[in-house]
């Protein structure tokens, strides 16, 4: 079984999974940690497997996994302020500046949700287990506008972990999640403060070795007594 990290740059799961034993590796535009492995265009990948042109994904056989964490900024709940015209910044401009400005806006959200609903057709095409991630809010686009169920919605991360509290939530596709229980105790958990308070993007996307390592003994390696393994 072999794992392939959509939208992950940072190493951060991919390092987890090959530190357990597991076979991974990391797929995006960038490399500003050093650490993708498969440097490509994924949107432009997932719009060839849906048109059943050569990609990436011919290589990716149902035994494997695909855990996307796919970019989230058009689908949280500040595009709906932005959208609105609310922001602070916008309140002195015309509203023919606004109207113009929601063209662009709303042409990257449906790009997005073209993309993310085509990579679902897409596994499910061809029988590939996948993971989404994204956040979890109530006016989240995809909460509000998409057919597909989250399977886990982990409601503050921190729990596990994680240097936010960020609620969380996890689609899985074509599998279902582990659901095994921990008994690690938690080490000192580093607290980045808010996430509205993050300006850096990167920092912002971040996942925690721990909170991606008790996630993946949780809900996606399977365990024998002590031991957890990927098959």
């Amino acid at each position: 079984m072999k794992i392939h990290c959509f939208f992950e740059q940072s190493g951060t799961f991919k390092n987890v999974i090959k530190n357990m034993g597991g076979v991974a590796k990391d797929y995006d535009i960038l490399n500003d940690y050093g650490q993708t492995d498969v440097i490509c265009d994924l949107y432009d990948e997932i719009e060839k497997a849906y048109l059943e042109l050569t990609s990436i994904f011919d290589k990716i056989k149902p035994d494997d996994m695909i855990i996307a964490f796919f970019p989230c900024t058009e689908f949280e709940d500040q595009k709906n302020m932005l959208m609105l015209g609310n922001a602070n910044q916008k309140q002195k401009w015309t509203d023919y500046k606004k109207l113009n400005y929601n063209l662009y806006l709303h042409n990257k959200l449906n790009k997005n949700y073209e993309i993310i609903t085509k990579l679902v057709l897409v596994c499910i095409k061809r029988n590939i287990p996948l993971i989404i991630e994204n956040p979890k809010g109530t006016c989240h686009y995809l909460t509000r506008n998409w057919s597909l169920k989250p399977t886990i919605i982990d409601t503050n991360r921190r729990d596990n972990g994680d240097y936010y509290k960020k609620p969380t939530q996890y689609w899985f596709v074509n599998c279902n999640p582990q659901n095994n229980i921990l008994f690690e105790p938690l080490s000192y958990k580093e607290s980045r403060g808010t996430i509205e308070d993050t300006h850096n993007k990167n920092m912002r996307s971040e996942i925690s070795p721990q909170y991606a390592e008790r996630f993946i003994k949780q809900y996606i390696a399977k365990k024998d007594g002590e031991r957890y393994f990927f098959e």
